[in-house]
């Protein structure tokens, strides 16, 4: 099964990720945040729907999203575009989208104001 890493990461620990990847230390796939407050505004209640539906599934059309979710195409489309824009779905060469994962870990720590 391929799991991907949703977290908040400073841009340190992004580069010290890469780092490490290419000494060819296994990372595993992650996609980071700047902020927390990041990952909420881009992942929004419907587009997390979104996602569950298209983890571990092939390849289809906005279409086909929207009907598994019972959505208008036209919102599913304005979602699907939010994630490719940033680089949570990826597009194929015939146009449909993908979400390439069979699993989806959220990774951040709360901390108390300073």
């Amino acid at each position: 099964m391929t799991t991907v890493t949703l977290s908040v990461a400073s841009r340190e620990d992004v580069t010290r990720r890469a780092l490490e990847a290419f000494e060819g230390k296994e990372q595993g796939a992650h996609i980071s945040f700047a902020s927390v407050d990041l990952l909420w505004q881009t992942m929004t209640r419907k587009r997390w729907e979104l996602l569950k539906a298209m983890t571990g599934q092939d390849a289809m059309s906005i279409r086909e999203v929207a009907r598994r979710l019972d959505r208008d195409v036209k919102a599913v489309h304005r979602d699907v575009h939010a994630l490719l824009d940033a680089g949570i779905l990826d597009r194929t060469e015939g146009g449909r989208v993908i979400f390439p994962y069979d699993k989806v870990h959220v990774d951040f720590t709360l901390t108390a104001a300073a």
